[in-house]
């Protein structure tokens, strides 16, 4: 007896499609400005940045007052301005609003004067 060929079905003679490229995943990673202010004239000049491109932008002030005080250290700025670490954390967060006089303190603290000029 013969033995009869099997018939192959279009299926398998079909070639395997070219699979898709994997594209690189971009890892991102958090980006925390108080890392960089190193010493006081970087943080002197962070703060006047603000001051001179957003001056109507007290909560972006406060925030700029808060990377200053995290590069520093919040515990020795809170010690030296008078202010528990916790109230002094809430006061320059994204949601806080600190008092003028609370910014007199943390920017004494911090060694840098607030500037005044004519518009």
């Amino acid at each position: 007896m013969a033995k009869t060929a099997e018939k192959s079905t279009p299926k398998a003679r079909a070639k395997p499609k070219p699979k898709a490229k994997a594209k690189a995943k971009t890892k991102t990673v958090a980006y925390d400005v108080a890392e960089q202010l190193r010493t006081p004239e970087e943080m002197a000049a962070y703060l006047d940045a603000w001051l001179e491109e957003a001056p109507d932008d007290a909560a972006g002030i406060a925030r700029a007052l808060g990377d200053i005080a995290r590069a520093r250290g919040m515990t020795q700025v809170a010690r030296d301005a008078g202010l528990s670490r916790e109230s002094l954390y809430k006061a320059l967060s994204e949601g806080g609003n600190p008092s003028f006089a609370t910014v007199l303190k943390v920017a004494r603290a911090l060694g840098v004067r607030l500037h005044a000029q004519v518009a």
